[in-house]
């Protein structure tokens, strides 16, 4: 439950210093954030198989019931680091192979996804420090470096060097700004 301390504390630092309770309340991203992490450490016990897939079960109802209050899909085997913030609810949909780093923020509509054929074929890589921007889609096996910025309404197809912000369908750098100003 590390990790999703973390993520109340970005929460907090957003918020003006909100109760802890307040947040868990009242914003939604907390609410699939922490299904998820619950799911996830269940996903990664060393728990009894038997034991393991019964509590993944109650998990997974757990979190189809957030989905549809929501709007946001989280697959508890989905590696996602520690401080992570949904600025807004819904349309958030995160593969079950996604990997993303710690410290990143995500806006509502926000896909990262599987694209590709044959050897293309995969689920993005994201690094840290990453700001995903309004209605963004990331798709296929590509890496989005660390202090990247993802501009809103942008398709990125291609991997993304560290340090650059990126904009367009499909998206293209723009500029070396990090994600500084954004986390």
């Amino acid at each position: 439950m590390g990790k999703f301390y973390s993520d109340i504390k970005k929460y907090k630092k957003y918020s003006g210093n909100k109760l802890a309770i307040v947040l868990v309340l009242s914003h939604q991203g907390l609410w699939a954030l922490c299904v998820y992490r619950i799911s996830n450490s269940i996903y990664n016990s060393r728990t009894p198989r038997f034991i393991k897939q019964l509590l993944l079960v109650f998990a997974v109802i757990w979190q189809k019931i957030i989905e549809i209050l929501t709007g946001i899909s989280i697959s508890y085997t989905a590696q996602i680091g520690s401080g992570f913030y949904i600025g807004h609810f819904g349309g958030i949909i995160i593969n079950a192979s996604a990997i993303i780093g710690d410290n990143c923020n995500i806006s509502q509509g926000v896909t990262i996804g599987v694209s590709g054929r044959g050897e293309k074929r995969g689920v993005p890589v994201i690094g840290d420090n990453v700001y995903i921007g309004a209605n963004a889609v990331i798709v296929g096996k590509i890496v989005l470096g660390d202090n990247c910025v993802v501009a809103a309404n942008s398709l990125v197809v291609s991997s993304v060097e560290p340090n650059a912000t990126v904009m367009g369908v499909p998206a293209i750098v723009i500029n070396n700004n990090t994600s500084k100003d954004y986390i």
